[in-house]
């Protein structure tokens, strides 16, 4: 606000509240002023200065508190606000000096209906009724209100009040099928669909039609009311599906893809409502099916595609498809696609990006994640793929770099420093470069002392090297606070107890991860067997070793067999 403004601002609100002189007549300047501040506040109201516009309404409403309109215009401000309370109490103030104002009194019933105070919503409304019955409007509010409610007969009856003042329309005939369905009442729902549709034919109605034969199980009956709906309206999506439907339960599957190719060739037909449908009818195929029938599959999907050349949501539900298929290699050309198309979308470069990775398409991987991330430089999605592409080819150097560069540009974000730290402290260990990786475990648990993963893998790398083993624990102890059910977790602590001399206390652990997955883990298993063999039960630990063994099919634990036959040849078993 500028000086000059402020200075007549502070001149009206001294008008308003100055005391006048013994004698002195004022009210008509003061209230011309007060209606001129009004006037600026719903101005303020209407550029989003909410603020300003609740100072001036609420220095009107103190002076003259039967400004009916400055109450209204606050309740609207505290609607913007979401200071509900505040809003009813303006609302009802209005309403209550002017009680022939529609429109306060129908903003407080619709307040009422969004804040859940759904009986005072039905008062409000029934009240406004008596006022002006022939505001259809109110009467549509109600029946919402009472299907709230559950009270049907109510519905009923706002929708006959409907009928007899507008006549009937779609509207009103679709809610009084589905209340008379809701009554199962089948029969006299169908009746008003027929005796609506014999009047004023129409698509919608003879598709609902269709639907409730087709449920019925008349799939004949069904397939005239959808002839007919398209008799009408040849691209009627609805009455398409309907016929397809009904064909595919009469397992007619030449007529089910002959009508699904008219639907997905329409281009007037919404292109999201082709691959919302295309997704789901493949979605749920089995095998079979689509071994049986998947050229047609195939042409329904193209035929979309040239439909609509250049639609996201076609591209990638066609995609989808071949990609599910095992047709990768164009699942992923339709990625691509729709990633060009649509540069500035981050599903569908995350999209492509993704199918890269499954296709094990790395190098590809590692130039479209960087061009991605040029597009989307907050997003740090795309720099972890790069790391995970590293990684599959090996380059550990690279996982390292690239990392490196995740907590320069997100020194920001906490979360991606610590996990791009862990990450360069586990492939430091895998380099046997030990001094490196503990040292970027020490950086990352700067950032989040209480990070598990960092602790976990910092605590076991530790008790490898049989070092610093107190740490080991306290660190490790952490994350099994953290992660009670973490059979990982819980064989780090267990393993370092038993290291420290403490096996007795390490069994408890080690039957936990037993209950959390621990058994499909050879090193736990063997973890697990070794800690029972130090404290004498042989045979437990014999049982435990004989699962290692068939589990570690990839040889993780180079002697184990031997170390196994070792142990129990000195124990006699």
């Amino acid at each position: 606000m500028n000086r000059i403004a402020l200075i007549l601002y502070i001149s009206v609100l001294s008008a308003i509240f100055a005391p006048a002189s013994v004698g002195q007549r004022r009210a008509f300047p003061i209230r011309s002023a007060a209606e001129s501040m009004l006037v600026d506040a719903v101005q303020d109201y209407e550029n989003g200065d909410v603020k300003t516009a609740v100072a001036r309404l609420s220095a009107i409403t103190e002076a003259f508190p039967d400004n009916d309109a400055a109450h209204y215009y606050l309740a609207l401000c505290f609607i913007k606000m979401e200071e509900t309370p505040a809003a009813v109490s303006e609302l009802r103030e209005a309403s209550r000096l002017d009680p022939d104002n529609y429109w306060y009194r129908d903003n407080l019933a619709a307040l009422y209906a969004m804040t859940g105070e759904t009986a005072l919503a039905v008062e409000q409304y029934e009240n406004l009724l008596k006022d002006y019955p022939k505001k259809t409007g109110l009467y549509y509010s109600l029946v919402n209100l009472y299907a709230r409610q559950n009270r049907l007969d109510k519905m009923i009856e706002a929708l006959d009040n409907i009928d007899m003042t507008m006549g009937r329309d779609e509207q009103t005939v679709l809610a009084r099928y589905d209340i008379l369905m809701h009554q199962d009442k089948a029969g006299e729902a169908f009746q008003v669909l027929e005796d609506f549709n014999d009047e004023f034919p129409s698509p919608q109605i003879l598709s609902m039609m269709g639907d409730a034969r087709l449920s019925a199980g008349n799939d004949s009956l069904a397939l005239e009311c959808y002839d007919r709906a398209l008799g009408l309206d040849s691209a009627y999506a609805p009455a398409l599906l309907g016929k397809a439907e009904a064909y595919r339960m009469q397992r007619l599957f030449g007529r089910f893809f002959e009508t699904l190719a008219r639907f997905t060739s329409d281009p007037s037909i919404p292109s999201q409502m082709k691959s919302e449908y295309l997704s789901e009818l493949t979605g749920r195929m089995d095998g079979r099916f689509f071994q049986t029938y998947s050229p047609q599959l195939d042409t329904l999907f193209e035929t979309g595609m040239r439909a609509h050349p250049a639609d996201s949501s076609m591209l990638l539900a066609a995609g989808t498809y071949y990609y599910r298929t095992e047709r990768r290699d164009r699942g992923v050309e339709l990625f691509k696609e729709n990633s060009e198309l649509y540069p500035d979308d981050f599903n569908s470069r995350a999209m492509y990006i993704q199918s890269l990775s499954y296709n094990n398409d790395w190098d590809t991987l590692l130039t479209a994640s960087e061009e991605a991330f040029r597009a989307f430089p907050e997003e740090p999605a795309f720099l972890n793929m790069r790391v995970m592409a590293y990684y599959s080819l090996g380059d550990l150097r690279s996982v390292i770099g690239e990392c490196t560069r995740m907590t320069e540009v997100f020194k920001s974000n906490p979360d991606v420093v610590v996990q791009a730290l862990s990450t360069i402290g586990d492939s430091y260990h895998q380099m046997e470069d030990e001094k490196e990786a503990f040292k970027a475990y020490e950086k990352a648990l700067k950032v989040n002392p209480t990070y598990a993963p960092v602790l976990n893998n910092y605590a076991y790398y530790l008790s490898i090297k049989g070092k610093k083993l107190a740490k080991a624990a306290s660190m490790s102890k952490v994350t099994v606070e953290q992660e009670p059910d973490n059979a990982t977790y819980l064989d780090t602590y267990g393993w370092i107890l038993h290291l420290q001399k403490k096996s007795q206390e390490a069994k408890p652990y080690f039957k936990h991860a037993m209950l959390y997955g621990g058994k499909d883990n050879a090193t736990i298993l063997d973890h697990y067997a070794e800690v029972l063999y130090a404290l004498g039960e042989y045979d437990l630990a014999k049982v435990y070793w004989d699962q290692a063994v068939k589990k570690d099919t990839d040889n993780e634990i180079p002697d184990l067999a031997q170390r196994v036959e070792q142990r129990l040849k000195a124990v006699g078993k």
